[in-house]
């Protein structure tokens, strides 16, 4: 039986996957943004363990959030879900960081630079990682017109450069990133042509599978091809020191 943390498991994919595990009889501890949604999420995955809270677009709330996974108990796996997605426009967090790159890219390297290191990590991307571009210089979108589309494909290449960097810089931890195919949930639109039953097998995998090994990028349980940028380590270790500097904490 592992023990596993979904970050944004409330509703969607992580919601999938997690009443997945417990059905499996895995022990699953969810995650949402304030108490209400906490409470939703534990009615909608009977068995779940506990629900923990914390607001990702703020840095000290995604802080507190990784000391309530720490003082709860190791983890085996922790599944880094939790994303807004592609149609939004550019806002800022409360620490006056633009709100996409925030949430899909900054908080799961902090989260995974905080959390006690579990054996495997799995990080949720996008098949647009693949138009995705690396400006480490303008990460906020600061100089370049917004474009929500443009902003979530970077921001799911970020993901990629993490799991990848992840890979090679903790040899002992199975870091593999996941891309769930365009589906209709409420991030991807009821008109989303995927099939929304195969969204969320290669996490379940992952997290509980026989040697699935690490530094690997999956759609449906099959290997796929990423943006070569995200098997570069100068470009893998350049996106770490930025994450670095916006929050003061080192991987």
């Amino acid at each position: 039986m592992t023990r596993t943390l979904i970050t944004g498991s409330a509703d969607g994919l992580g919601q999938l996957v997690a009443q997945e595990l417990v059905a499996q009889g895995h022990e699953v501890v969810l995650h949402a943004r304030n108490e209400q949604r906490a409470r939703d999420a534990l009615q909608a995955v009977p068995g779940a363990a506990a629900a923990l809270v914390g607001d990702l677009a703020s840095i000290d709330e995604t802080k507190d959030l990784a000391r309530q996974a720490n003082e709860s108990g190791r983890f085996d796996v922790v599944v880094h879900n939790a994303a807004v997605g592609y149609q939004e426009a550019r806002i800022e967090t409360v620490d006056g960081l633009e709100h996409v790159f925030a949430i899909n890219a900054l908080v799961p390297y902090l989260l995974t630079a905080l959390i006690d290191r579990p054996d495997r990590l799995i990080y949720l991307s996008s098949g647009m990682h693949l138009g995705g571009e690396l400006m480490l210089d303008d990460l906020q979108w600061v100089r370049r017109r917004w474009r929500g589309a443009q902003a979530y494909s970077d921001s799911k290449l970020h993901d990629v450069l993490l799991t990848f960097a992840v890979a090679r810089l903790w040899p002992d931890v199975q870091s593999n990133a996941v891309d769930p195919g365009w589906v209709p949930t409420k991030m991807g639109g009821r008109g989303a042509p995927g099939d929304l039953g195969q969204a969320h097998p290669t996490q379940v995998w992952l997290a509980t599978g026989a040697d699935t090994g690490s530094g690997g990028y999956y759609y449906h349980r099959r290997s796929h091809r990423t943006h070569p940028v995200a098997s570069d380590r100068e470009a893998q270790d350049g996106f770490l020191e930025a994450c670095a500097s916006l929050t003061g904490v080192r991987l």
